[in-house]
């Protein structure tokens, strides 16, 4: 048996919601863009791609034609060989029952939801389960966000009380989101594995030059990784990355290093449906 019976599922999130050019120039802001930046993290090892788009003015949007426009994009420079998941971020721009609205009107094959976002009063808990059953049903990869062990409990919760339908989900564990400085640290993931009771397979996202560190110990701890400049502009070695591809390529690195293998897309949404 080997250590490690599940390949690594490398994410690239390439953009986010607030960077801009200034940041850095290698930072995609169009559909264009977006396809080749999804090309290069194929090539370096990512199978899927966390999409956010903007507006013509850059702001972040949760646009359906801007998605789709996207997804095309990305499309024909991949394929299927990359996962699309288009995030459903408010960032302080839209409120619960528009993202909602979007991803029904969307229907991607993956997105990534953030609980605390959703679970409003606006919404209420007969508004969550419909929207995880529609997501159920309509069999889209869903990653639920938690930044705290909070969050990873009141998940917990409402799949206790059946509010969560039993379906295939996955977790994104966010590491150092309210941290001062926002940094993070590989220590910040313990406390949410500890709390992790359930099945869902797992995933880390982590702040600052950090993120290589933290996405290491995930892979070594059996979890998944999302790197890119949404997060961190840094290598390991405190340089500016040239490009998301060379942070993606560090933790191929790593894996090789751990002796674990990666995961291709097809691997994933086979691995995602069998759980």
């Amino acid at each position: 048996m080997t250590v490690f019976p599940h390949p690594l599922l490398i994410t690239v999130a390439p953009n986010g919601a607030y960077k801009q050019r200034p940041d850095h120039a290698a930072l995609p802001l169009t559909s264009a863009e977006l396809g080749q930046t999804a090309k290069q993290c194929l090539d370096a090892g990512a199978a899927m791609i966390h999409m956010h788009i903007r507006d013509a003015q850059g702001r972040h949007s949760l646009d359906v034609q801007g998605y789709r426009d996207a997804q095309q994009a990305v499309k024909a420079a991949v394929g299927d060989a990359m996962i699309i998941q288009v995030t459903s971020e408010a960032a302080r721009v839209y409120k619960a029952p528009e993202q909602i609205a979007m991803v029904t009107a969307l229907k991607p094959e993956a997105v990534s939801v953030g609980l605390r976002e959703v679970d409003q009063p606006e919404i209420g808990e007969a508004g969550l389960a419909q929207f995880f059953g529609w997501l159920a049903k309509e069999r889209v990869m869903t990653q639920v966000i938690v930044y705290d062990v909070a969050d990873l409990q009141r998940w917990q919760a409402l799949r206790a009380q059946g509010v969560i339908p039993d379906a295939p989900w996955s977790l994104l564990f966010v590491l150092g989101r309210y941290s001062v400085g926002q940094t993070s640290e590989p220590k910040d993931l313990l406390p949410f594995v500890m709390a992790h009771t359930g099945q869902e397979p797992w995933s880390m996202c982590a702040f600052g030059a950090g993120e290589h560190a933290c996405a290491t110990t995930a892979a070594a701890l059996g979890g998944h990784v999302r790197v890119g400049f949404e997060n961190n502009l840094l290598l390991n070695n405190g340089q500016i990355a040239p490009d998301n591809a060379a942070l993606v390529r560090q933790v191929a690195d790593s894996a090789r290093v751990l002796g674990r293998s990666l995961c291709t897309a097809q691997q994933a949404r086979d691995a995602f449906f069998a759980a």
